[in-house]
């Protein structure tokens, strides 16, 4: 019975959300710059800016394709860019149609000539989300905080130098949280919050730049700065979780997407617990029974999906 009430609730979400219009705003944060998401599956999304980009937005329509839901997912990126750039060059893109949902970040330090002022941040989110308010009224605007960045904590003479490896996100989500209060946000995608999680939890390691632990992954790739493919997977997962209500861990651990980009597992499962973790405790999902640990049969030819 508790099986067949999942089924119902997600085919009945699915039927209320079907032809979804869903657009990601961002720069290399959500086009996977530095590892293999960055080309992922992009005949499967629209870019906007025809740059051949995959990235997070491929991700998150995968999970959904897995488990039954209909998303028309689309993404305007350009690499080092903050809302300001998206404002000031591509609102005729942006506004070529209505959406009914959006994840948008800016600049990984809020701001680039003052790191971890949150003030340009709060002014470009509001005209950002007004201006996609104007576009459809019942738009649910998503903003994403990001992660901590070894490159600003581990070297010397930076914004974050000395700090714990979570402060960064902190403060970073403190600036969205500010940025939140416009009316027309729905909601923090809390990334960077869930990264600290993974370490927590003991899949993730803190520092790259004395090396990996045995048994655990980078969230970061090779310039300890970007996302790895495990780090743009919790992304993706965050950003599924946020918009559709579901619990991560419902794609279970043979989601096909961590499959064919190598991962085990063992750490596909963990990075799903992490989200979800996150997750709860911004009150974004419920709780569902764990999947059938049965291996699909799909998993055999994953593309296809």
């Amino acid at each position: 019975m508790i099986n067949i009430t999942a089924l119902f609730l997600i085919l009945n979400h699915s039927f209320v959300n079907a032809e979804t219009k869903v657009l990601f705003i961002g720069n290399s944060f959500t086009f996977g710059y530095g590892s293999a998401t960055k080309h992922y599956r992009t005949n499967s999304v629209t870019d906007l800016n025809s740059e051949g980009i995959g990235g997070v937005p491929a991700l998150f329509k995968s999970f959904t394709e897995q488990v039954g839901l209909h998303y028309d997912v689309y993404l305007e990126t350009h690499g080092g860019s903050d809302l300001d750039y998206h404002l000031n060059n591509k609102l005729d893109v942006i506004g070529s149609q209505p959406w009914d949902q959006v994840v948008m970040h800016s600049y990984s330090t809020m701001d680039k000539e003052q790191p971890g002022a949150p003030n340009a941040l709060v002014k470009s989110t509001a005209k950002m989300s007004e201006f996609l308010y104007g576009l459809n009224s019942k738009v649910e605007v998503y903003i994403t905080a990001t992660w901590s960045r070894p490159d600003l904590i581990y070297k010397a003479d930076r914004q974050w130098s000395g700090t714990p490896i979570e402060k960064m996100a902190l403060d970073v989500r403190a600036g969205y949280d500010l940025a939140a209060q416009s009316p027309y946000v729905t909601a923090v995608n809390a990334v960077g919050e869930a990264w600290t999680q993974a370490m927590k939890l003991g899949i993730a390691d803190t520092n790259p730049y004395d090396g990996i632990a045995f048994g655990k992954i980078s969230l970061w790739t090779w310039d300890y700065y970007h996302g790895s493919s495990y780090g743009y997977y919790l992304h993706a997962l965050m950003a599924f979780g946020n918009l559709t209500g579901l619990d991560p861990r419902s794609l279970g651990e043979y989601e096909c997407s961590g499959f064919e980009l190598g991962m085990s597992q063992r750490q596909i499962k963990m990075l799903q617990q992490a989200a979800f973790d996150q997750l709860i405790k911004e009150k974004r999902v419920t709780p569902s029974s764990p999947p059938n640990s049965k291996k699909p049969l799909h998993q055999k030819n994953c593309a296809t999906i």
